[in-house]
């Protein structure tokens, strides 16, 4: 059973607005860079093949010295309608698909070999996000429509049903967290040993803090 994992990846240059109060503009693009390298490394050690599918040739570029597929959007798609385009790509190489955003970087290699382990016995196996979207995905290459997007998670599971597939819940803290906010920032720091990402977020000199606010953590930098 052939396994092919698809990261879809957003412009370097746009990458992660709601940290432009933490990180400029280049350095949202290199966290980015981070992420996915990250993202990457794990994926090449428990799939056959790692696909990168993106509208930004910087990135295309970028992930050819990484030893992945690469692959460029058709037109100016959406993200649903760019995942259909890598897996009608794939579908003739493969029997199932694991859709992976380029921001887990807490990712680990047991995350994905459990994940392909669930998906022996059944036909979609999902990893809720903590704000309820999807942040990975074992489905077959045929049958299944893409429903990233606000509350994926549940949309997912409801197409699963739908097609009459059998579905599992991969459940974990590590693979729920993307980066959206200065508080992810300072999860990562935290659980983060041994990543790109936590590396970089370093180099910065970024700090955190425990806080007892709105927000749990608290991220400051050096100097």
């Amino acid at each position: 059973m052939k396994t092919f994992a698809i990261i879809p990846v957003s412009r370097f240059s746009h990458a992660k607005t709601r940290l432009s109060p933490t990180l400029t503009s280049n350095e949202r693009g290199n966290l980015l860079k981070s992420m996915l390298k990250d993202v990457i490394k794990i994926l090449k050690k428990t799939v056959d093949t790692v696909l990168v599918i993106s509208s930004d040739k910087d990135v295309l570029r970028f992930v050819n010295d990484l030893n992945v597929l690469s692959l460029e959007e058709e037109g100016d798609k959406d993200l649903n309608s760019a995942l259909t385009q890598a897996m009608d790509y794939c579908s003739n190489n493969c029997s199932r698909v694991l859709i992976m955003p380029s921001d887990v970087p807490l990712i680990k290699e047991n995350h994905v070999k459990e994940m392909l382990k669930w998906g022996e016995d059944r036909d979609v196996v999902i990893a809720p996000a903590k704000g309820g979207g999807t942040n990975a995905l074992l489905c077959p290459i045929k049958g299944m429509k893409m429903k990233f997007g606000d509350c994926s998670f549940f949309e997912h599971l409801r197409e699963a049903e739908n097609n009459m597939f059998s579905w599992s819940i991969y459940d974990s803290f590590y693979l729920s967290l993307d980066v959206n906010t200065a508080e992810d920032l300072g999860e990562i720091i935290l659980h983060g040993k041994g990543t790109e990402t936590r590396n970089y977020l370093k180099e910065l000199g970024l700090k955190v803090h425990s806080n007892h606010g709105v927000e749990r953590l608290r991220v400051t930098r050096k100097g």
